[in-house]
């Protein structure tokens, strides 16, 4: 069960606001086949799915609000019994195949991008009348509420807390070019296990050295490790999962010192980062018209990077998660305050090293600008651990963007200082001290 502390509103409560969109879209059920839309519908969490707390199955929701949740009878305790109540009947996976041909004549939402072939078919052969919509829960799980980013804050900090030793770990035992790509992973792990509240991690982590740092979905293996050579960058991209919200960062850390090449292209992504985060936008703004403003600085020094530049991250749940996305392609999902999506434009120079730097970021707004005539959203950092100053090149930088930089490390250093001790704790004092020209 996921407690009214982390979830913010009750599953009867969502039951009734997903009911009434299924409404809207013309239908009377809705087939819903998504686990982390089941998940979070029903305010609960499972263990089925590797990285990700989700429990597989189904569920019919009609559009008075009332369910059906189709799951192995085995995974449920008492406690997610009496959690979910006689407003929703529970029923064995299996019997979910009944339940759709039981439909017959009834209009039924099913979104095309998600439901198998298989719930088609089973509807068509029961004779419901099928309705293609996109999945009624996508768009309210999307929009956090105060209780969902007030748990995200306070997991990014934690999380920072032990991103932050991993970092000076870092600087004092791996610049000698011995440490490899799988013990770094698993130091930084055995960091955030020791906060004691991580269930998992959010997804396996990208260590990457030198080469392997420009593969960006890259995923070491005892073939491909590397050590962290001297003259390389080392990238690493990981997160945790918590029970307060689930976490996603990247940070770019010299090993040994960085070639002016290196410098300049770790500039220019995050001065792209920083373009990002500083955006003022309308209401009905889309993540593909965001895009451009990471992307700018590389363009303009004719490189690019051939991933999106943003996603959006569940609470408690996938760290991957739609509609929002802020990308190229495929990202004309107007975006909303509440929505949680990620910062991580990237550079990377084939077989040599890559670069990528990300946070995660909160909608907030729309607020009135002085002097201005329309309200406009804003971007909050949830992330919070030190960019590496090392790789930055401040003759590259505007001065308001040197001006948000020394701003964020005032802030991570305020937040993570408490978390931390002895050298680590100095480490940070250095390593986000202004930077100036």
């Amino acid at each position: 069960v996921q407690p009214m502390e982390f979830a913010g509103e009750t599953h009867s409560d969502k039951r009734k606001r997903v009911g009434e969109a299924i409404a809207e879209d013309g239908a009377e059920f809705a087939a819903i086949t998504a686990p982390p839309s089941i998940a979070w519908l029903f305010n609960i969490r499972g263990g089925d799915v590797a990285r990700s707390p989700l429990a597989l199955g189904a569920a019919l929701i009609k559009s008075d609000g009332t369910a059906t949740l189709f799951v192995n009878p085995d995974k449920m305790t008492d406690e997610v019994r009496e959690h979910l109540g006689n407003e929703v009947a529970l029923r064995p996976e299996h019997e979910f195949q009944d339940g759709l041909h039981a439909l017959k004549g009834h209009a039924v939402s099913v979104d095309p991008g998600l439901a198998s072939a298989w719930v088609f078919d089973q509807l068509t052969e029961g004779g419901a009348k099928i309705v293609r919509r996109r999945d009624p829960v996508l768009l309210p799980k999307a929009i956090k509420n105060a209780t969902e980013i007030e748990g995200s804050r306070q997991a990014h900090i934690r999380d920072g807390g032990a991103l932050t030793r991993f970092l000076h770990w870092l600087d004092t035992e791996a610049q000698s070019g011995q440490i490899d790509e799988i013990e770094a992973a698993v130091k930084l792990e055995q960091f955030r296990a020791a906060l004691g509240q991580v269930k998992d991690l959010s997804f396996d982590t990208i260590s990457g050295s030198g080469p392997n740092g420009a593969l960006p979905h890259y995923r070491v293996s005892t073939a491909s490790n590397r050590k962290l050579e001297r003259g390389t960058l080392y990238l690493v991209d990981s997160g945790g999962q918590y029970p307060d919200g689930t976490t996603d960062v990247t940070r770019t850390v010299p090993i040994g010192a960085p070639t002016a090449e290196m410098k300049e292209r770790f500039t220019l992504v995050l001065k792209g980062h920083i373009g990002l985060s500083m955006a003022r936008f309308p209401k009905g703004t889309t993540g593909g018209q965001l895009d451009t403003l990471a992307r700018l600085p590389l363009w303009q020094a004719g490189l690019d990077y051939d991933h999106g530049t943003g996603h959006g991250v569940g609470s408690f749940l996938g760290v991957h998660e739609g509609p929002q996305r802020i990308a190229k392609v495929n990202s004309d999902e107007p975006l909303k305050p509440g929505m949680i999506v990620s910062n991580e434009p990237g550079y990377y120079k084939t077989k040599a090293y890559g670069i990528r730097i990300e946070n995660l970021i909160v909608i907030n707004g729309p607020d009135p600008i002085d002097g201005g005539e329309r309200p406009m959203m804003w971007f909050e950092n949830l992330t919070m651990a030190p960019i590496n100053r090392d790789l930055v090149e401040p003759a590259l930088m505007t001065d308001g963007e040197l001006t948000w930089l020394n701003a964020y490390h005032a802030e991570v250093r305020a937040k993570i200082s408490p978390q931390i001790d002895g050298e680590a704790k100095s480490w940070l004092e250095a390593a986000t001290a202004p930077i100036t020209r």
